[in-house]
């Protein structure tokens, strides 16, 4: 392997399995000097790119700074699962915000996954795209649900791509009979996310916008309605400033910390399952019913990709793969001894209600995140849409803007103690 092959990010363990398939990473400088832009961006994820690539085809002068490598964040880390709509299904969200809300933020979703899967094919970007993904239940009182679910996103949502699975299916399609109901999705899939994060920066830089890794944004000022980044590279000044660290965050601007919450998220990919075919023969993603969300899929070259181990502070484990296999195990008893090739982990971001948080946080200063693990397409399109609000041309996050995002409570001191306990709890309820 090359120097560049084994890099590991100093801000999450472990080689991925997504690094070690990419080949060697572009590299982009360190920025050296102050910069003057129409709009600085801090954060090189998903919402970032997307954004600085959108605003300079559009014929904005754009800087982008990120503290590390890009794809070192959760967009080059994740578990690769697009869903569908948001994080609480479409019933739920019409009971807190009305069906005409609900509709508006579906349709949203929607058309973030065709932007993502179309942009992709669009600039050359193979993500490995599979299609398929099964959400499984590990309650019998669940099944109802499971059942109303897929019938609301046909008949109320105009989304007939789900059909719920009773307890014979289910079994079969996940080669285990650890779950008992689920609702297959065949309207949406699961990709690469380093592939998809390594292709959007190169089409970003492509379209004019200046990308620096390895510079940290140090604080904000702001003097004759323009902002200031002090970075430790220089300054930037700008007309106007987003924020897309997400659970990246920090201290480095207090509103989006006290709203955005980092949990730390683990995964594990095996050797290839060649002698193993009975486990998702079809090759769908799955997601299952837990408040601590385990999720698996298999990747292009047959390995089984798990993650299933959250932590609710910033340290990270010893042995990832400990932790991973015993839940491997539990619902795949025949791999009980399979090697795993792959261990790593980053932070996700959260919001209290898990849905995205989009608010300007001091004059021409927006920040974006707490997608709450249903990023990889979302992080993308609010990119987008940020940029054509910038640009005049719509502002369709007014949809997030509108949401009910309170801060966690407890202030500065206390938060990551109470979302320790109030996580934990939770935890403990899906044992039941």
């Amino acid at each position: 392997m090359t120097l560049q092959e084994t890099w590991q990010s100093p801000i999450a363990p472990g080689l991925s399995f997504y690094q070690a398939t990419v080949g060697p990473r572009p590299s982009y400088p360190k920025l050296d000097g102050s910069r003057k832009a129409d709009v600085a961006i801090v954060g090189g994820g998903y919402t970032g790119l997307q954004a600085a690539y959108s605003l300079a085809k559009g014929g904005a002068e754009v800087v982008l700074i990120d503290a590390n490598r890009f794809g070192d964040g959760a967009s080059g880390r994740n578990g690769g699962q697009l869903g569908t709509g948001q994080r609480w299904w479409p019933e739920e969200m019409e009971e807190k915000i009305g069906y005409d809300r609900s509709k508006a933020l579906f349709d949203l979703a929607e058309d973030a996954k065709h932007f993502l899967l179309d942009f992709a094919s669009d600039h050359g970007i193979d993500i490995d795209f599979l299609p398929g993904q099964m959400n499984v239940t590990h309650k019998r009182s669940y099944k109802r649900d499971y059942m109303e679910n897929a019938e609301i996103a046909a008949t109320r949502y105009g989304y007939p791509h789900m059909k719920f699975m009773d307890e014979a299916e289910t079994h079969e399609r996940l080669g285990s009979s650890f779950y008992l109901y689920g609702v297959r999705d065949m309207g949406t899939g699961h990709i690469h996310p380093l592939k998809l994060l390594i292709g959007l920066a190169r089409v970003a830089a492509e379209a004019g916008t200046s990308l620096f890794e390895m510079t940290k944004a140090k604080g904000f000022r702001q003097s004759g309605g323009k902002t200031i980044i002090e970075t430790d590279g220089g300054e930037i000044t700008a007309d106007r400033v987003l924020i897309a660290c997400n659970g990246y965050i920090g201290n480095l601007e207090p509103v989006t910390a006290s709203h955005v919450m980092p949990i730390r998220s683990f995964i594990g990919a095996t050797e290839p399952l060649d002698r193993f075919p009975q486990v998702l023969p079809g090759n769908e993603a799955v997601a299952d019913s837990r408040f601590v969300v385990r999720y698996f899929r298999k990747s292009k070259d047959g390995r089984l990709l798990f993650g299933g181990r959250e932590a609710y502070t910033s340290d990270n484990p010893r042995d990832i793969t400990q932790h991973i296999r015993r839940q491997i195990a539990e619902i795949y008893p025949a791999l009980e001894d399979i090697k795993i090739d792959y261990a790593w982990g980053g932070s996700v971001g959260i919001t209290m209600p898990r849905q995205p948080f989009v608010r300007e946080v001091m004059p021409g200063v927006t920040s974006i995140g707490g997608y709450s693990g249903h990023g990889v397409m979302l992080s993308n399109y609010c990119g987008k849409l940020y940029a054509k609000t910038v640009l005049g041309n719509a502002d369709e996050l007014h949809l997030f803007k509108e949401l009910n995002i309170p801060a966690f409570p407890g202030g500065a001191r206390m938060r990551a103690p109470l979302l320790f306990l109030a996580l934990s709890w939770f935890a403990l309820r899906d044992r039941f």
